[in-house]
């Protein structure tokens, strides 16, 4: 069965390509998209969210009492 299934894959290269590479071009998507997200989450939201954490903390400080 392994003989026949090279054989075909030999006799038809774009169906090797087909079966083979779908497969890789959506493992290197999904990973370019994984670090995407992260990029965009450490550079993009966490400053966003430690600016906004730093203002409130600063607002909300109670004054000296008197």
């Amino acid at each position: 069965m392994l003989a026949s299934l090279s054989r075909l894959f030999k006799l038809r290269p774009f169906l090797t390509m087909v079966i083979l590479g779908i497969p890789v071009i959506v493992l290197i998507m999904v990973g370019l998209f994984t670090i995407f997200a992260l990029k965009l989450f450490v550079f993009v939201v966490l400053p966003i969210l430690a600016v906004v954490w730093l203002v409130r903390k600063v607002i909300s400080r109670p004054g000296p009492a008197t």
